[in-house]
Protein backbone atom coordinates (compact mmCIF):
# COMPACT_ATOMS: atom_id res chain seq x y z
CA UNK A 1 0.00 0.00 0.00
CA UNK A 2 1.31 3.43 -0.85
CA UNK A 3 1.10 6.47 1.39
CA UNK A 4 1.44 10.22 0.90
CA UNK A 5 3.88 11.92 3.28
CA UNK A 6 4.99 15.52 3.65
CA UNK A 7 8.50 15.88 5.02
CA UNK A 8 9.96 19.08 6.44
CA UNK A 9 13.65 19.65 5.76
CA UNK A 10 15.87 22.18 7.50
CA UNK A 11 19.51 23.03 8.15
CA UNK A 12 21.43 25.87 9.77
CA UNK A 13 24.97 24.51 9.91
CA UNK A 14 27.54 24.19 7.13
CA UNK A 15 26.40 24.38 3.50
CA UNK A 16 22.70 24.55 4.35
CA UNK A 17 21.31 24.40 0.81
CA UNK A 18 23.54 21.42 -0.02
CA UNK A 19 22.49 19.64 3.19
CA UNK A 20 18.80 20.08 2.29
CA UNK A 21 19.28 18.94 -1.31
CA UNK A 22 21.37 15.95 -0.20
CA UNK A 23 18.72 14.96 2.34
CA UNK A 24 16.03 15.06 -0.37
CA UNK A 25 18.03 12.85 -2.73
CA UNK A 26 18.83 10.43 0.13
CA UNK A 27 15.14 10.19 1.11
CA UNK A 28 14.15 9.41 -2.46
CA UNK A 29 16.90 6.82 -2.81
CA UNK A 30 16.40 5.20 0.61
CA UNK A 31 12.95 3.78 0.05
CA UNK A 32 12.37 4.33 -3.67
CA UNK A 33 9.89 7.05 -2.79
CA UNK A 34 8.35 8.95 -5.62
CA UNK A 35 8.72 12.72 -5.42
CA UNK A 36 5.30 14.30 -5.99
CA UNK A 37 6.20 17.91 -5.17
CA UNK A 38 9.10 19.94 -3.86
CA UNK A 39 8.78 23.43 -2.41
CA UNK A 40 11.14 26.30 -2.92
CA UNK A 41 13.81 26.72 -0.28
CA UNK A 42 13.34 29.46 2.29
CA UNK A 43 15.71 31.33 4.60
CA UNK A 44 14.04 31.44 8.01
CA UNK A 45 14.73 33.09 11.33
CA UNK A 46 15.32 30.66 14.19
CA UNK A 47 12.47 30.16 16.66
CA UNK A 48 12.88 29.32 20.33
CA UNK A 49 16.66 29.60 20.64
CA UNK A 50 17.41 32.69 18.54
CA UNK A 51 21.19 33.04 19.13
CA UNK A 52 22.06 30.96 16.09
CA UNK A 53 22.30 31.25 12.32
CA UNK A 54 19.19 31.38 10.11
CA UNK A 55 17.82 28.12 8.74
CA UNK A 56 17.18 26.95 5.22
CA UNK A 57 13.83 25.12 5.10
CA UNK A 58 11.71 23.36 2.52
CA UNK A 59 9.18 20.57 2.15
CA UNK A 60 8.76 17.58 -0.09
CA UNK A 61 5.63 15.57 -0.78
CA UNK A 62 6.37 11.92 -1.48
CA UNK A 63 4.59 8.70 -2.25
CA UNK A 64 6.07 5.89 -0.15
CA UNK A 65 5.45 2.24 0.66
CA UNK A 66 6.88 2.74 4.15
CA UNK A 67 4.74 2.87 7.26
CA UNK A 68 5.21 5.91 9.55
CA UNK A 69 7.71 4.31 11.96
CA UNK A 70 9.73 2.86 9.06
CA UNK A 71 9.84 6.28 7.39
CA UNK A 72 10.87 7.90 10.68
CA UNK A 73 13.77 5.42 10.96
CA UNK A 74 14.89 6.19 7.40
CA UNK A 75 14.85 9.94 8.23
CA UNK A 76 16.82 9.39 11.48
CA UNK A 77 19.42 7.33 9.58
CA UNK A 78 19.79 10.08 6.97
CA UNK A 79 20.13 12.74 9.69
CA UNK A 80 22.93 10.69 11.30
CA UNK A 81 24.76 10.20 7.99
CA UNK A 82 24.54 13.92 7.24
CA UNK A 83 26.10 14.85 10.56
CA UNK A 84 23.20 15.59 12.89
CA UNK A 85 24.28 15.44 16.50
CA UNK A 86 21.88 15.32 19.41
CA UNK A 87 21.76 18.83 20.76
CA UNK A 88 19.24 20.84 22.67
CA UNK A 89 15.69 21.70 21.72
CA UNK A 90 15.52 24.20 18.85
CA UNK A 91 19.32 24.34 18.72
CA UNK A 92 21.54 24.39 15.62
CA UNK A 93 21.57 21.31 13.42
CA UNK A 94 23.24 20.13 10.24
CA UNK A 95 19.95 18.61 9.10
CA UNK A 96 16.47 18.23 10.52
CA UNK A 97 13.90 15.94 8.89
CA UNK A 98 10.33 15.79 10.18
CA UNK A 99 7.25 13.91 9.03
CA UNK A 100 4.69 16.71 8.97
CA UNK A 101 1.69 14.85 7.56
CA UNK A 102 1.13 11.20 6.65
CA UNK A 103 -1.98 10.41 4.62
CA UNK A 104 -4.83 11.84 6.70
CA UNK A 105 -3.61 10.04 9.80
CA UNK A 106 -3.31 11.22 13.35
CA UNK A 107 -0.55 9.30 15.13
CA UNK A 108 0.69 9.76 18.67
CA UNK A 109 3.32 7.41 20.03
CA UNK A 110 6.73 7.56 21.67
CA UNK A 111 9.02 9.54 19.37
CA UNK A 112 6.43 10.24 16.67
CA UNK A 113 3.55 12.67 16.51
CA UNK A 114 1.69 13.23 13.24
CA UNK A 115 0.63 15.78 12.26
CA UNK A 116 3.70 17.58 13.53
CA UNK A 117 2.58 19.24 16.80
CA UNK A 118 3.54 22.84 15.93
CA UNK A 119 2.89 22.74 12.19
CA UNK A 120 0.00 25.23 12.43
CA UNK A 121 2.13 27.80 14.31
CA UNK A 122 5.10 27.97 11.95
CA UNK A 123 5.34 30.04 8.79
CA UNK A 124 8.53 28.19 7.81
CA UNK A 125 6.38 25.04 7.52
CA UNK A 126 3.10 26.51 6.29
CA UNK A 127 4.55 28.75 3.56
CA UNK A 128 6.36 25.95 1.66
CA UNK A 129 3.49 23.55 2.37
CA UNK A 130 0.98 26.05 0.95
CA UNK A 131 3.25 26.50 -2.07
CA UNK A 132 3.02 22.82 -3.01
CA UNK A 133 -0.42 21.83 -1.64
CA UNK A 134 -2.52 24.69 -0.20
CA UNK A 135 -5.69 22.60 -0.10
CA UNK A 136 -4.35 19.70 1.99
CA UNK A 137 -6.31 19.43 5.23
CA UNK A 138 -4.77 19.27 8.70
CA UNK A 139 -6.26 16.01 10.03
CA UNK A 140 -6.79 17.30 13.58
CA UNK A 141 -7.76 20.93 13.03
CA UNK A 142 -9.80 20.11 9.89
CA UNK A 143 -8.56 23.27 8.16
CA UNK A 144 -6.74 23.71 4.87
CA UNK A 145 -3.07 24.62 5.02
CA UNK A 146 -3.75 27.96 3.32
CA UNK A 147 -6.31 28.76 6.07
CA UNK A 148 -3.81 27.94 8.79
CA UNK A 149 -1.25 30.20 7.10
CA UNK A 150 -3.77 33.04 6.88
CA UNK A 151 -4.34 32.72 10.66
CA UNK A 152 -0.71 33.60 11.47
CA UNK A 153 -0.60 37.36 11.86
CA UNK A 154 3.03 38.03 12.85
CA UNK A 155 5.89 37.90 10.37
CA UNK A 156 8.22 35.09 11.45
CA UNK A 157 11.03 35.97 9.02
CA UNK A 158 10.62 33.57 6.09
CA UNK A 159 12.23 34.59 2.77
CA UNK A 160 12.17 32.56 -0.46
CA UNK A 161 15.71 31.96 -1.76
CA UNK A 162 15.22 29.52 -4.65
Amino acid sequence: MTHIAYIGIGSNLGDKVYQCEKAISDILRADQSKLLAKSSLFKTKPIGYTSQDWFINGIIKIETDLEPLELLQVLKDIESRLGRKEGFRWGPRAIDLDILLFDEEEIEMEGLQIPHPRLQERQFVLIPLAEIDPEVIHPVLKKRIRELLENIKEDQGVEKIQ
